[in-house]
């Protein structure tokens, strides 16, 4: 299928499509870490939002800079910044999540040499009505910040009109998981894994209009009937993934990923802006409202619901933990979210994983494992 290559190609070298697209159009990129960003207030000024997902180089010179036991998102982001190869960006924002977010955010702004920084340091307690007038408050300054940095206009209606491409993205997103958890055979997790990847990197109206094609080619109107197979159903949950090939050994294994909780999969995609209305207050409630992850809460134990209620509706055996090694917001929380699962009797298990997996061998053999067990 030539256009699911197309995305395939795009989230294996999104810095080639970057290049490409600043070299033709001249177009601003801002790159940014983390699904807070608000990509809509980027989209209305005219820019491409960009996600960072580390590197898959090695990391040298960042280590000057971020001790060893800073995660790789950080670690790899550095790095690529401080090699230039992400200089085609015209600057990076950056929410407040964990400590090392934070430190790499002044790192960044002292040695990234970039035109343009923002820290948007959103409420952290999101079960306040104060939180959702700060939440407000701080988007409105970084909708002012960015205009006058990339000097042009701002309106209302550019972000009414960067909110309706971007929810038509999630939608279509959302669709390609719906489909995906029905009869994973419609299209691989591996598959969907590099789509969603390709629509966080590429310009934001061409990948609503590639992702409605690709929705048209698959015909969800009247998918394919397909046997039961015996295969084991899972759910990923953590934070970033930046490994297609664990999704190919977890299909060698048995094991159909037919959902996520992860920071690069539905909680990209979860959740529609208002399209009337004052259009930064729709963004600031859609970010209230979601599924919070580590960096956020809402209550004591809405992640732990949630996981257990996502692996019920999608009729799911087990939950596999993608945790970037260091990363202690999701490490803090794992245990609690562990206990739900086991009261629910879901079994569950944690893979750790750095910039570069461990020997393929070792991890086929723990996920498979996990499967049998299941």
């Amino acid at each position: 299928m030539q256009l699911l290559e197309k995305l395939c190609q795009i989230a294996e070298n999104p810095y080639a499509y970057a290049e490409k697209i600043k070299g033709d159009a001249r177009t601003p990129i801002i790159g940014y870490f983390c699904s807070y960003a608000p990509e809509e207030v980027i989209c209305a000024a005219g820019a491409v939002p960009f996600r960072i997902f580390g590197t898959r180089g090695d990391i040298s010179l960042a280590d000057a800079h971020l001790q060893s036991y800073c995660c790789s998102l950080a670690r790899g982001g550095l790095e690529d910044a401080l090699t230039g190869r992400l200089s085609f960006l015209d600057g990076t924002v950056f929410p407040h999540t964990c400590d090392s977010i934070q430190r790499l955010s002044d790192i960044w702004r002292l040695n990234g040499g970039f035109s343009f920084h923002s820290d948007i340091v959103l409420p952290v307690k999101l079960d306040t009505p104060s939180a959702r007038t700060y939440m407000t408050a701080v988007l409105r300054d970084f909708r002012d910040e960015l205009a006058a940095a990339l000097k042009v206009p701002l309106t209302d209606d550019d972000l009414t009109s960067a909110v309706r491409t971007v929810n038509q993205i999630r939608k279509h997103l959302g669709d390609l998981y719906a489909a995906h958890s029905k009869t994973p055979g419609i299209l691989s997790a591996k598959a969907l894994h590099q789509v969603i990847k390709a629509a966080m990197v590429m310009d934001r109206k061409e990948a609503a209009a590639d992702l409605a094609a690709l929705l048209e080619s698959l015909g969800l109107d009247n998918p394919p009937t397909v046997a039961d197979s015996g295969r084991k159903r899972v759910i990923l949950s953590g934070g970033i993934c930046n490994h297609p090939d664990l999704y190919s050994l977890m299909e060698v294994a048995g094991a159909d990923v037919v959902w996520d909780d992860l920071c690069t999969g539905t909680r990209y995609v979860e959740g529609l802006v208002g399209e009337t209305g004052d259009p930064i207050a729709a963004i600031a409630e859609r970010y209230m409202e979601r599924m919070v992850c580590p960096a956020k809460h809402s209550d004591n134990t809405a992640r732990g619901r949630n996981l257990v209620e996502l692996a019920r509706t999608h009729q799911a055996g087990g939950v596999i933990f993608l945790f970037l090694k260091f990363c202690d917001p999701h490490a803090f929380d794992y245990p609690y979210l562990k206990q739900f699962l086991d009261e629910a009797g879901i079994p569950s298990m944690v893979l750790e994983i750095e910039e570069r997996l461990p020997p393929e061998g070792q991890m086929k053999t723990r996920i498979e494992s996990f499967v049998e067990m299941i």
